[in-house]
């Protein structure tokens, strides 16, 4: 337990819960200069945290899942993934609800865990966004060549650039509703997917290459599982990744408005969606589009409408595409942006770049997470197979890291909150089913981490990834040790 927080008495917890200004470090008010400000509703925040999940891996890359693990395989894979994520966003959940913090993993991490692993954290998570920004912005000017084939990508993805700094530098509420209409064009492509898909199925609307209604042959004419059980397994991990992103939610939970509401509410209904948007989509490919054929070489969301005689499939397609990819720019710039503002609030790094404008708009961390994608952008142009390939590496883990400590935390949490006498029925909001809740989220992060052991493509992820996380450790008590000595030297007392 981390000696630099007192334990949460009744009045700073329910404080924090309802009162945007309290500091969890200090129990106090913070400084008007730093402040956010609750501008987003419970829409945006189940938009914002479907348009951080649903991008270019279900349009694009969902097809090799099925490839590999056969249809019901894919199906099981992400229905696996479906119940991992639950369980951690109901601890999520809880935690936000009763500390809704801006940046909450770090702060969550460094109240119940420690301050070393609360900095390793942010770091990891802002460093997965920025390698993310990255690709999202060289993957929009691609995408812009479909219609402008003779203009330079680097010119589109400059302009991209310029569109998202513009809705996250001005107003929270901006960057809320922009990210609720991108969020809102995937969904409705995937309604629309799903439908017709099912009209076709049932025979109600014709696909080529049948000559009657294709039902479900396609699940069991290879066998249930025709490469096997293992490739279930191995596919988990790409379902997990292809779930990250739910937890923007508490990222946004500092500048939620009314979160005791807004929060359950939005966990609720974004892991249901995203379980019936993948899982459904999953389910039409696999029944239209023979496990064989299904890879990455085209989108199985074009195969689809291009076999039913979908006019301009691909045009359309690629429209949903660059706004899946704007969509997770957009998601991962705000969370990168409000890492930066939290790590500073915390006195982990330069103060300044906690200092807000007039709307409550962290300024100088919107610059610097955006300087931070831009470096990640540079560095895969000119160094794809050394530095960015580290980056790219260090980061893939990041997600299981973050979903992991929240289970912990809200062990942790209960426990202190048991200790001070309170109990459960005093929150505002808690999770059912604890404590199996985040005891099944730990085992399944272990889980997923042993398969990354195993999977020899994976496996140099951990090469990185574990001197780099040795690397955060040593910097902050190193960083700590020297306040320290400077504070011993100057005469100034020192608090632990």
């Amino acid at each position: 337990m981390a000696t630099d927080f007192e334990p949460s008495s009744h009045a700073a917890v329910s404080e924090s819960a309802t009162n945007p200004t309290v500091n969890p470090d200090t129990n106090g008010l913070q400084s008007p200069d730093t402040q956010l400000e609750r501008n987003m509703e419970s829409r945006h925040l189940t938009m914002i945290s479907l348009g951080g999940v649903i991008g270019t891996g279900l349009f694009l890359s969902s097809g090799y899942t099925i490839h590999q693990a056969g249809p019901l395989g894919a199906i099981l894979a992400y229905l696996i993934g479906s119940v991992l994520v639950y369980c951690v966003m109901l601890s999520l959940g809880e935690l936000s609800v009763a500390m809704p913090y801006a940046g909450s993993f770090h702060l969550y991490a460094r109240r119940f865990i420690g301050p070393g692993t609360a900095f390793t954290i942010a770091i990891l998570y802002w460093l997965n966004w920025a390698v993310a920004l990255a690709s999202e912005f060289t993957a929009a000017g691609l995408l812009m060549q479909r219609w402008f084939p003779h203009s330079p990508a680097w010119v589109w993805s400059a302009l991209f650039i310029a569109v998202v700094f513009t809705l996250n530098i001005l107003s929270v509420r901006l960057y809320g509703e922009s990210e609720f209409w991108f969020a809102s064009i995937k969904v409705v492509a995937i309604i629309a997917f799903i439908a017709i898909g099912l009209l076709a199925i049932f025979g109600i609307i014709p696909i080529r290459g049948y000559t009657h209604a294709p039902l479900f042959s396609n699940y069991y004419c290879s066998g249930w599982f025709p490469n096997g059980i293992m490739p279930v397994f191995s596919t988990l991990l790409t379902v997990v990744f292809a779930f990250s992103g739910t937890e923007v939610v508490g990222v946004a939970a500092g500048e939620t408005k009314n979160p005791d509401r807004a929060i359950p509410k939005a966990v609720h209904t974004t892991v249901l969606r995203l379980a019936i948007f993948f899982i459904g989509s999953i389910a039409v490919m696999a029944a239209l589009i023979p496990w064989k054929q299904s890879g990455v070489d085209a989108s199985p969301f074009v195969l689809v409408f291009q076999s039913i005689g979908m006019p301009f499939a691909g045009d359309v397609m690629n429209f949903v595409v660059l706004t899946a990819v704007l969509s997770a720019a957009n998601s991962g710039l705000y969370v990168c942006s409000r890492m930066v503002w939290s790590l500073a609030k915390e006195h982990m790094i330069p103060s300044i770049l906690a200092k807000t404008n007039f709307h409550g708009v962290p300024v100088f961390a919107v610059l610097v997470s955006l300087a931070g994608g831009l470096l990640a952008l540079l560095s895969s142009v000119v160094a794809a197979s050394t530095v960015y390939l580290a980056l790219v590496a260090i980061s893939g883990l990041a997600t299981l890291v973050v979903w992991m400590s929240v289970a912990i935390c809200h062990i942790l949490f209960r426990r202190e909150l048991k200790r001070s006498g309170r109990s459960v029925d005093s929150l505002a909001y808690h999770a059912p089913g604890y404590p199996a809740v985040p005891i099944i989220a730990i085992i399944m992060c272990l889980f997923a981490l042993v398969l990354v052991v195993a999977d020899p493509a994976q496996r140099s992820t951990l090469l990185y990834m574990i001197p780099f996380v040795a690397l955060c450790y040593g910097v902050y008590y190193l960083r700590e040790r020297l306040k320290h000595n400077r504070r011993h030297d100057e005469g100034t007392p020192v608090t632990v």
